[in-house]
């Protein structure tokens, strides 16, 4: 499977919305229960803009976006500022041929490369495809809340994992 990673635009949007909406109909990988809306996605990627977040894609050689990773601010709070929360999908169709793999070690590379300091991934505790990718790159589980989603019926389980890097090099209080 040959592909390529980079910045995904605006254009991207349909794609991104499709491969969204599979996840919450579908999985708990999205502990939300309404699609979304273009006009929902269209706020979202204005605001992973202004914030300076990524939003790195897969693209097949048709220029099919076939997975994305992104990430943002952890909590709102100026103490988080080198603390981030990422986001790994692959389209339902294209599991398993490595593309969350090397979309997630692009994601720690951009990482660096903006001086985070942590990254941290929630993952429903029954994915464990999920959590075995994580933790092929070095992530450590770091705690789990019991019962703190709920959907498909049954209650769920939410893991956290982190992979601390060594950047910035000089951390400073101040904005």
């Amino acid at each position: 499977m040959k592909y390529v990673i980079q910045n995904c635009t605006e254009n991207q949007l349909p794609e991104i919305l499709t491969i969204f909406n599979d996840a919450i109909l579908n999985s708990t990988a999205l502990y939300d229960y309404k699609v979304r809306t273009m006009e929902t996605m269209q706020s979202w990627f204005a605001e992973k803009r202004a914030s300076n977040s990524p939003v790195l894609g897969a693209f097949s050689a048709d220029n099919q976006l076939i997975g994305f990773v992104t990430f943002t601010q952890f909590r709102a709070r100026p103490a988080y500022k080198y603390t981030v929360e990422h986001s790994v999908y692959v389209r339902s169709d294209m599991r398993g041929y490595g593309i969350g793999k090397k979309l997630l070690q692009e994601i720690i590379k951009n990482a660096v490369s903006l001086n985070v300091h942590v990254l941290v991934g929630v993952i429903d505790t029954l994915n464990d495809v999920s959590i075995k990718l994580h933790e092929s790159e070095g992530f450590k589980l770091v705690g789990i809340m019991n019962q703190v989603g709920f959907k498909f019926g049954k209650w769920l389980d939410a893991a956290f994992y982190q992979l601390i890097l060594n950047t910035p090099e000089n951390p400073k209080d101040d904005n």
